[in-house]
């Protein structure tokens, strides 16, 4: 069942809102303020909606978040039922320093469409669009994946581009790419805007490594509506982990996910740059105004483009 697109524009008043919230704390080397204050406008304007919504990707579960919780019900009560994945402030390093690509995120499903994934980290493997199905895969090694996309974009293993995080995790990822020759683009944080970088970044062909588990699912919302290709599994640091991971409803600990198993059925995405980045500008203070940029993704409209908004304070 599709999701109306006269939606859209109260979702992304939402990321508007938050990533307008945000910017308040550029350069201030506050974080937790900076996202405090992106939950609160966000919260503020989801709540506006005429819907029954449900946070199932959030601030953390109940007891570690306030507001935006997982499982917290938010919109008017009433109209359709959507299940809401939000991250009010992807990058707060980012803004704290005043650095490109904090972003403000979210995706929306029907009811019972996306997955319920618990604040842990996820292996991830990302590609762009127009290539054969289910091309790579996590249990491939580095080197045969890298292989398989070179031959299915016709070019020699040495062009393609690889975007990973600078974490030392992956510092066995990086050594067999550099063996290869691949490029790789490091990025210090920003999960989200470093897989849907295959879906738009021409000098980007493949994400490749392990980040957070939410990122992933807002992730594949984004990559659903480009027809791109992502799989991912959860990856468990201790056994509280699998226990968590149990109480979300995972049943297979160990399984392998696509984007259908991420993200059912018709999906929105909305990304409002609170600073400037590779997809949209940030908020930018005209006074008693403020200038958004948005990034809208529909899947059954086929809506793929930027807002730009002049918005009261």
């Amino acid at each position: 069942m599709i999701i109306d697109p006269s939606f859209i524009n109260s979702f992304v008043k939402a990321t508007e809102r938050a990533a307008y919230g945000a910017s308040l704390f550029k350069g201030k080397k506050d974080k937790i303020a900076a996202d405090q204050a992106a939950v609160d406008e966000m919260r503020k304007e989801l709540n506006k909606i005429n819907m029954m919504g449900k946070i199932v990707i959030g601030e953390g579960e109940m007891d570690e978040a306030p507001m935006l919780y997982i499982n917290e019900l938010v919109g008017k009560k009433n109209g359709d039922a959507f299940d809401i994945a939000v991250d009010p402030l992807e990058g707060t390093n980012f803004t704290a320093n005043n650095l490109p690509n904090a972003l403000a995120v979210l995706a929306v499903a029907r009811k019972g469409n996306l997955l319920n994934a618990p604040d842990m980290y996820m292996e991830k493997i990302a590609v762009g669009p127009n290539l054969p199905f289910n091309l790579v895969d996590l249990d491939f090694s580095v080197e045969k994946n890298i292989k398989l996309l070179a031959k299915a974009k016709n070019i020699s293993p040495f062009e393609i581009n690889a975007c990973v995080l600078k974490r030392s995790r992956h510092n066995k990822i990086v050594k067999d790419l550099t063996k290869m020759g691949v490029k790789i683009k490091f990025i210090s944080d920003g999960d989200v805007s470093g897989v849907i970088s295959v879906g738009f970044d021409k000098k980007i062909d493949i994400y490749l490594g392990v980040g957070g588990a939410p990122e992933g699912v807002l992730a594949a919302a984004a990559l659903k509506c480009l027809g791109c290709q992502m799989q991912t599994r959860l990856s468990y640091q201790n056994k509280v982990d699998q226990i968590r991971a149990k109480k979300m409803g995972i049943k297979d600990l160990n399984k392998k996910y696509s984007i259908n198993d991420m993200v059912k059925g018709d999906v929105i995405f909305c990304a409002t740059g609170v600073t400037d980045g590779d997809f949209v500008n940030g908020i930018k203070d005209n006074g008693e105004t403020f200038s958004s940029e948005t990034l809208v993704l529909h899947d059954s409209s086929k809506t793929n483009k930027i807002i730009r908004n002049k918005i009261k304070k």
